[in-house]
């Protein structure tokens, strides 16, 4: 071989090295606190995504302090980053309101959806030790509601709306210590939000005994959430239907992110959710039909896919 050939050859590999590894495409996902339902979402997506593409997709997984943290977390963000959060999240900080208000940055407005994934479901898990049935009679009981995060905001709210706000003792701990907390008899109860079945209800069911409480019409009605039916059977010793309430969750990225990754990350999602319900059932309940519960605009990637599927749209998410 020349010396003129075998340069050609050395510039021919390295460009060749060089192709293969531009083609992978990296993408930050962050969504919940570690041992929390989404947060092992969030490992198997990024399993799924990998799988889907060949390894052509390499997703890493950050733990977040929930929702608003991620919304926040777009100001200094790229192109790679995905979040989720509920809709209605997107909306406020899109309007300066709520938590948000004297917060509003143009960014907030370069928000685009992908796809929708399982909902957050309310859990108030208590001991079977504390003999709590019914949530008047939590009153004198210790419950740990963690910080942060919607489950914990929505927990505090409940307390209130079910006039237990000054009657029950909040733990002072994060939500990551609730099993143990309640194996060790410091609490008697937790809140959680995540899709059920819920890692660290399974875990609390399963090595202490638990109720997981159901709400009546009157209490679904004052909290103002869709109300959602976790089945018989779910937990260990669950022999009854649990009638709770449910918030839609979606995962966003940016209008930084290039039309081909959003439409490859939005395709390999779907093409790959029935292999993900096999190893967890909280899959099985996301449809195509959910991309109703997105009031805000889809990045246009995913739109190319999902006019490719026959995906019914509406003039809000254009």
């Amino acid at each position: 071989m020349t010396f003129l050939k075998s340069i050609s050859v050395i510039a021919a590999t390295a460009i060749a090295i060089g192709t293969a590894a531009s083609a992978e495409t990296r993408v930050t996902y962050k969504s919940a606190k570690a041992g929390s339902s989404y947060y092992q979402m969030a490992v198997q997506l990024a399993e799924a995504m990998k799988a889907g593409t060949g390894g052509d997709v390499s997703v890493t997984v950050e733990e977040s302090q929930g929702s608003v943290q991620n919304v926040m977390e777009v100001r200094a963000r790229g192109g790679d980053y995905v979040f989720t959060t509920p809709p209605a999240l997107i909306g406020l900080a899109q309007n300066g309101k709520a938590m948000f208000e004297g917060k509003s940055d143009p960014s907030f407005g370069e928000i685009r959806a992908l796809f929708p994934i399982p909902s957050l479901t309310m859990h108030f898990v208590m001991s079977e030790a504390s003999g709590v049935k019914s949530f008047a009679d939590m009153e004198g009981k210790t419950i740990l509601l963690g910080s942060g995060s919607f489950g914990a905001r929505e927990g505090a709210k409940y307390l209130g709306l079910f006039g237990l706000e000054d009657k029950v003792t909040l733990a002072d701990s994060e939500l990551s210590n609730a099993v143990n907390a309640l194996k060790n008899g410091q609490i008697d109860g937790f809140v959680t939000a995540g899709s059920y079945p819920a890692p660290n209800v399974i875990e609390a069911a399963a090595s202490t005994g638990v109720t997981v409480m159901s709400l009546d019409a009157d209490q679904i009605a004052l909290t103002k959430r869709t109300q959602l039916t976790i089945p018989a059977g779910t937990y260990a010793g669950q022999s009854q239907d649990i009638t709770t309430t449910s918030l839609p969750v979606v995962a966003y990225t940016t209008a930084k992110m290039d039309e081909d990754t959003a439409y490859l990350l939005t395709k390999t999602y779907w093409e790959n959710k029935a292999d993900m319900a096999g190893d967890a059932a909280w899959w099985a309940g996301v449809s195509v039909d959910m991309l109703s519960n997105i009031t805000s605009q889809i990045h246009p990637g995913a739109i190319r896919y999902y006019k490719e599927v026959g995906a019914t749209l509406s003039d809000a998410h254009m």
